[in-house]
């Protein structure tokens, strides 16, 4: 005669299995997931990468007309300092705008 530790007593005694497979499953499960996520963040950061080169012209192009618009700024107050009246009235502008011109720096 066997004794089953279960309490039923038609129960099968191959029913008690370990915390193995489950165990197993889990930490594949965890493995895959993190994987994925490496995946994912290395294909935003390629994406990101491809982004900001392609922003580059742009930048060139914006930081050349920050230049030339420094150029007439710097002309106006010239202009302004010398006693003509429009600039002076654009520089006024400006100013109440909260535009500052930097005033021409000596050249050497």
């Amino acid at each position: 005669m066997t004794y089953s530790s279960s309490s039923d007593p038609g129960a099968d005694p191959r029913a008690a299995t370990s915390m193995f497979i489950p165990a197993l499953l889990l930490a594949l499960a965890v493995v895959a997931w993190f994987a994925f996520q490496t995946v994912q963040l290395w294909r935003e950061q390629q994406q990101l990468e491809l982004m900001k080169t392609s922003l580059v012209p742009q930048e060139q192009a914006a930081a050349k007309l920050r230049a030339s618009l420094d150029e007439v700024a710097t002309a106006t107050a010239k202009l302004s300092a010398s006693g003509n009246p429009n600039a002076r009235v654009i520089v006024e502008q400006l100013r109440n705008r909260g535009i500052t011109i930097q005033p021409p720096a000596a050249k050497p």
